[in-house]
């Protein structure tokens, strides 16, 4: 069997050695709670023997989240992960999920304040304001597979965009192109504004009143109804218009893409992991892969 050390330097190569063995740190006492909880429902009451006593593990925990690294990052099967860590595939799918769910629960890191998460769209928002960040928002879409003929709701699936079976992550980042949320994923038929906008987007910018967000065409709604916070590119002048005034706003256009080119760099980062180049799993499993996948990657460019 490879030793853990040679598969993490071999297989999983987006954290350093320090950053996984903080991450290790991190997560462990979240999934002793929840492993005991699990213990505890199953008993139906409090424990009778001492702490320690019964069958150990055959994955251990750092196993565990190495194991989870690899198949976020390269898409490994569960099976050949069981071979290599010389454990069932079962249990190697038991402990993806348990990682999984708790990497997802981590947030995205704030640039230079170790130990704060960002969760939700008005921490955000918050964080924005007090920083005086201008934020940048867009929308990806993940192709999945096509639900089963027959089933209610397939059509929410087909994106009109890409003509393919998606599902679409809204997603911010600042200046620098860092992840600083993403949300919980919507069906691809459903436009950007409105998936936006789902997600509480209104009401931040009522509460949040001097905070900024770079916006593509596919917003344009959430400029007309919130100017000055909701900015989206410059409107092409009518035909006849003055070379001057075309210039002027060739200029414009560009920088404001030059602006929002940093939220594409960030989409580009989590594209990287192969799972999320193209999900072949259950769709109901995305959303948490999405999202620890996003804080992990935060968790790498919020130093840089």
């Amino acid at each position: 069997m490879v030793k853990r050390a040679v598969l993490a330097h071999r297989l999983f190569t987006g954290l350093s050695r320090r950053h996984l063995s903080c991450l290790v740190q991190e997560l462990a006492i979240p999934w002793q709670a929840m492993v005991e909880g699990r213990r505890h429902a199953a008993r139906g009451g409090a424990r009778r023997r001492a702490a320690g006593a019964g069958a150990r593990h055959e994955l251990v925990f750092v196993d565990r989240v190495v194991a989870t690294l690899i198949h976020l990052r390269h898409d490994l099967p569960h099976s050949v992960l069981g071979l290599l860590f010389g454990v069932d595939r079962s249990t190697v799918t038991r402990a993806i999920g348990e990682v999984r769910t708790l990497l997802a629960e981590r947030g995205c890191a704030v640039p230079d304040s170790p130990g704060l998460r960002l969760r939700t769209l008005a921490d955000v928002f918050a964080y924005a304001q007090a920083e005086g960040v201008e934020l940048r928002l867009d929308a990806t879409e993940i192709q999945v597979r096509r639900p089963p003929a027959g089933r209610g709701g397939r059509r929410a699936f087909v994106s009109g965009k890409k003509k393919q079976n998606t599902m679409k992550a809204t997603v911010i980042a600042d200046w620098r192109g860092r992840t600083l949320w993403t949300d919980a994923l919507r069906p691809g038929r459903m436009h950007d504004a409105t998936a936006a906008r789902n997600e509480g987007i209104a009401i931040c910018f009522q509460h949040f009143p001097e905070v900024e967000v770079l916006l593509d065409d596919g917003y344009l709604g959430l400029s007309r109804d919130y100017p000055g916070q909701a900015i989206t590119p410059p409107r092409k002048p009518r035909r006849g218009a003055l070379p001057g005034r075309l210039a002027q706003w060739e200029r414009d256009r560009h920088g404001h893409s030059s602006d929002r080119i940093t939220v594409e760099h960030a989409l580009a980062d989590h594209k990287r992991w192969k799972q999320l180049a193209r999900w072949t799993h259950r769709r109901d499993r995305l959303p948490d892969t999405y999202r620890a996948i996003a804080g992990l990657v935060s968790d790498r460019t919020v130093t840089a």
